[in-house]
């Protein structure tokens, strides 16, 4: 049997914490105040195994305040315990220290746990051991129950111990001889004694703590401290929430004023329905200010959510017990969360970081009922990018094609290079209109304002509401690789007649008319009227069918493909956690690697010109050198189309510009002579911000030597970077103006010091360039 020490803690025999007590060597009436008293105990919560406790631990149950020297260690006793009595473990999850990141308590749970194989059954055994202070590990939660038959492990067949590392497998003998197993002192019992000590030293059942004590202006005075709601956690077979954590108002480092104080009550529910106070920690780490009569401070959140439960005006813990709380009573159901709790503090360390190095980072939480929900983030050369390049932008949430892990969605634009240029960042909480209005509108705050013309994404009911209410002018069109695996989906078992014709219709249609009549002749000949995944669809054609989103700018991005993902194979829905970051920098960098190289191309290398036409050497002095070659293709083109002046009123005209030898491919371009405009029904300046061959044929015709201004759309220039000139005249506020400035000339820097860090030749031309700037600036020394 073991012997421990007993400490004088003020605690008694009645209490509960011991059996089995006798005394060692004292005398009975012994007056040596100075005797050690050796006690023979069982921690609570350990069992007898057949009425004794063999030599060693090798008989060892797990229970409540087992200390080990290491997770390993506990791991290892785990498995040896589970050999024994039939069944296998594998290690769970891992909490990480919101100071430093480290590892703060490990879980192994039974091989059954869950049910993402059809060999497992949910089983709810684990235990989990906590890092303390002293760098040990002790066993702070356990459930020994299994909810499948256990197999009696024999030697030649035992139960295999997973682990992470190919470590060999201790015996329990073994275990029994390593001095890494202690039983924990007395002074440092588990929290759940302090459920049995609520009620004047008498034990509460099952743990439930009748509330009624605790009156708000009642005799008794408050703790003197504010609180919030925490985490929740819910079952993985149903999704319903199963335990609730009610922390002190100081918990974490988020804000300034809170302190990570560790105080919080955590209250479980049970198979009857019922609620229990299963985990207490009162101490705190900061000052309690008592409240007193009129001077009581509010309860936040967690009145709120009191209040809920009760259902009474006068409400709260009043009249409530907390055992009556059952799962059927009116609580706000808390919105679904598929984002798990480590990525809170993962990525809120990861933004305080950007934020001391990037002044112009930004970020923002969700929070619904005090728990943390969606995140928003976006740096400072994002939010520039954005003033410049977000009239077009997707909105990617492909992490939904697959059971994600990461409900990661990205904010993508394509910038002066045609390339994709990240605009911000997501996790979002779940699939709803509460979280995409939220995304939304905070968007809107992040980038002073800027609303999108145009913004691809999903069609999901919930995405269309949120942009109706928070972009109302801006065009949704629907994401390519959804319409497709619709199509799949809904036309799989048509014929391949109707699918070729399907396609004619949609992509080959040139007017309305000839859409809706193709469309009613096709929907008639095969029957589907009562198709109302085609009915749906024909309602929403402006958002997918090609010939509706010819006029609605989207920075030419292609109406049949899908954009190409911005961090292409490197984060995905199952990105560990360890690694989203540094994988999340890695694809940042590449792409400003290539945005870097195009911007050196652009301005250290000339198109060849292939026309002695002066319009074709104006685009090549502004344009970048992607989208001059676009132009430089449709001029090129245009020499192969035949225009012809159909009518004229005044200063309005219009021709028909058809392709030689095709009687077929041919558009009409209406010009005005009066304000040198054109518009052309392919419409390709509509949709790309660049002239197509059928405008620049009238041009040559009517001998337009240049291109109007307005048809060099800024944001496709080589200065795109610089576009705080163009929008000082387009009314924006002072205080937008203001950031615009900030985010280009921040820009700028950064690039003049990455050049100027190259070499102690460049590093002495830049400082003087610097100074002499700073002259004609006239600085201030």
């Amino acid at each position: 049997m073991l012997s421990l020490p007993l400490p004088d803690m003020g605690f008694q025999p009645s209490s509960g914490l011991f059996t089995n007590i006798r005394s060692s060597d004292a005398k009975p009436n012994s007056e040596d105040c100075g005797t050690a008293i050796i006690v023979k105990a069982y921690p609570l919560g350990m069992v007898q195994v057949n009425n004794r406790v063999d030599e060693g631990n090798s008989r060892l149950e797990p229970c409540m305040g087992l200390d080990f020297d290491s997770a390993d260690a506990a791991r290892e006793f785990y498995g040896a315990y589970a050999t024994r009595v039939g069944f296998r473990i594998r290690t769970g999850q891992l909490y990480r220290s919101r100071t430093d990141g480290s590892v703060s308590s490990r879980r192994f749970v039974c091989s059954k746990e869950g049910f993402q194989l059809n060999s497992r059954t949910g089983c709810p055994a684990f235990i989990r051991v906590q890092r303390r202070d002293s760098g040990t590990w002790m066993i702070d939660q356990i459930h020994k129950d299994h909810n499948h038959e256990l197999g009696l492990a024999d030697e030649s067949h035992p139960p295999i111990l997973q682990k992470r590392t190919p470590k060999a497998m201790k015996s329990s003998a073994e275990v029994s001889q390593t001095p890494k197993l202690k039983l924990t002192e007395v002074s440092q019992r588990p929290k759940f004694k302090l459920i049995e000590d609520v009620d004047n030293g008498h034990p509460c059942p099952s743990g439930v703590i009748n509330v009624k004590r605790f009156k708000r202006g009642g005799d008794e005075d408050g703790a003197g401290f504010r609180i919030r709601i925490g985490q929740l956690f819910r079952s993985k077979n149903d999704g319903s929430i199963t335990s609730r954590r009610f922390v002190c108002s100081k918990e974490g480092f988020q804000h300034p004023s809170r302190v990570g104080c560790g105080a919080f009550m955590r209250i479980k529910r049970q198979e009857s329905g019922t609620w229990i106070v299963d985990r207490l920690q009162k101490d705190h780490n900061h000052n309690l200010d008592l409240q007193t009569g009129t001077h009581q401070k509010s309860y936040n959140v967690s009145k709120k959510f009191m209040d809920n439960v009760n259902g009474d005006e006068n409400g709260g813990l009043d009249s409530l017990d907390v055992a009556k709380v059952t799962y059927g009573s009116p609580i706000r159901r808390a919105r679904e969360n598929n984002i798990a709790s480590d990525w809170y503090q993962l990525l809120l360390d990861y933004f305080q970081t950007r934020q001391a190095e990037d002044t112009g980072f930004f970020y923002s939480v969700e929070t619904d009922n005090g728990s943390c929900m969606s995140l928003f983030w976006a740096d400072g050369r994002s939010r520039f990018s954005c003033s410049q390049f977000g009239d077009a932008i997707v909105f990617d949430t492909s992490f939904r094609k697959s059971n994600y892990l990461v409900p990661f969605a990205s904010f993508v634009g394509v910038n002066h290079h045609k390339q994709p240029v990240l605009l911000a960042c997501a996790l979002i909480a779940n699939i709803s209109e509460e979280s995409f209005t939220w995304l939304f509108q905070t968007w809107l705050r992040a980038m002073s304002g800027c609303r999108p013309k145009c913004i691809i994404a999903d069609q999901d009911v919930a995405i269309q509401q949120a942009i109706m209410k928070v972009f109302p002018r801006t065009h949704h069109r629907f994401s390519m690789w959804q319409i497709r695996a619709m199509e799949q989906e809904n036309l799989r078992s048509m014929t391949e007649e109707f699918k070729c014709e399907y396609e004619k219709c949609i992509y080959q249609s040139q007017t309305s008319v000839e859409f809706n009549t193709t469309w009613s002749a096709l929907i008639n000949r095969y029957a589907l009227k009562e198709n109302a995944w085609l009915r749906e669809m024909s309602e929403k054609r402006e958002s997918w069918v090609p010939l509706f989103l010819r006029g609605k700018f989207c920075a030419g991005i292609p109406i049949n493909e899908s954009l190409e993902p911005f961090f292409g194979t490197l984060l995905n829905a199952q990105t560990p956690i360890e690694e989203f970051i540094s994988r999340f920098e890695r694809g940042l960098a590449r792409r400003h690697d290539e945005e870097r190289k195009e911007d050196f191309n652009s301005y250290n290398l000339q198109a060849f010109l292939h026309t002695k036409e002066p319009v074709e050497e104006q685009c090549r002095r502004l344009y970048t050198l992607t989208v001059f070659k676009i132009f430089q293709n449709e001029l090129l083109q245009c020499y192969n189309y035949l225009g012809i002046k159909t009518y004229e009123e005044g200063t309005i005209s219009r021709y028909s510009v058809r392709r030689c030898g095709n009687e077929i491919e041919k558009h009409a371009v209406t010009f005005s002579a009066s304000n040198i405009t054109a518009c052309c029904s392919c419409q390709m300046f509509e949709f790309e911000g660049i002239l197509c061959r059928h405008i620049l044929r009238v041009f040559n015709l009517l001998d337009i030597r240049e291109i109007p201004p307005c048809y060099i759309l800024h944001r496709w220039t080589k200065n795109a970077e610089y576009g705080t000139v163009r929008d000082i005249e387009s009314g924006v506020s002072p205080q937008e103006l203001k950031s615009l400035i900030m985010w280009s000339l921040r820009e700028t820097a950064c690039k003049f010091i990455e050049a100027g860090t190259t070499s102690l030749e460049k590093y002495k031309m830049a400082y003087e360039i610097m100074r002499e700037g700073g002259i004609k600036l006239h600085w201030q020394r």
